[in-house]
């Protein structure tokens, strides 16, 4: 059994207590602690040190501001259009299968059956409210970086969420919001050289909401690594 010191056990805990939150409270952040979890992610490794991440804070009016034009958007049925691939075209084994097993899980806890199409679809609306977080946070990216930049990138948003863990709070990355970058854009005055990425709710989980009891679930090393001595 690999025996944790006291500082070792908090890094794990840290990690392993990560979860994609999808409902908050209403509690402030305040900008000190924003700026602290910020100064320790900016930590992530990048190659030859270039940190190619932008990140846009959002709290307050201008939160609420980003959030109306994508929600208006959203129900007049415009649902924006991806400026790069997520994800795989089509879907093949085993990762339609643990997508379909995370899906199903998610309406399962929130009681929403296969067929409740709208109340679905509600649920995905949520994710332009920032899940109620008092903080949205924007993630972009020099259009001309290749990819070897988005591998030091998700470093860097893996190292925030895990940041915001040592100060009780919790996060949800949100690729949705890559899909309105142009209603994000005219919002915050990006530059088109910057690529949005992702968003991320950010704040104190409300744990009463049955939308937080859903827990994914991890393959096993034994599933992903080949040992060789």
């Amino acid at each position: 059994m690999v025996r944790l010191n006291e500082e070792r056990r908090s890094v794990s805990e840290a990690i392993t207590s990560r979860r994609a939150t999808r409902a908050f409270l209403p509690d402030p952040v305040p900008r000190a602690t924003l700026k602290r979890i910020l100064e320790i992610a900016a930590r992530a490794p990048s190659g030859s040190n270039i940190q190619p991440w932008h990140v846009d804070v959002l709290t307050g009016a201008t939160r609420d501001r980003l959030v109306s034009a994508i929600t208006t958007r959203f129900d007049a049925g415009d649902f924006g259009e991806e400026e790069y691939q997520y994800y795989p075209d089509p879907w093949f084994e085993p990762y339609l299968s643990r997508r379909r097993e995370t899906g199903w899980g998610l309406y399962g806890a929130l009681g929403i059956a296969r067929h409740e199409k709208e109340k679905m679809r509600a649920q995905h609306r949520r994710n332009f409210l920032f899940f109620d977080a008092p903080v949205g946070l924007i993630f972009s990216i020099d259009r001309e970086l290749p990819v070897g930049s988005w591998l030091d990138f998700g470093m860097f948003l893996q190292s925030l969420m895990i940041a915001a863990r040592a100060f009780d709070l919790d996060t949800c990355p949100q690729q949705a919001f890559a899909a309105y970058h142009e209603v994000i854009r005219e919002v915050l005055g990006l530059s088109d050289a910057r690529k949005v990425i992702c968003g991320m709710a950010l704040g104190k989980a409300d744990v009463s909401n049955p939308a937080n009891t859903f827990r994914t679930g991890r393959i096993s090393p034994e599933q992903f690594a080949n040992f060789h001595d």
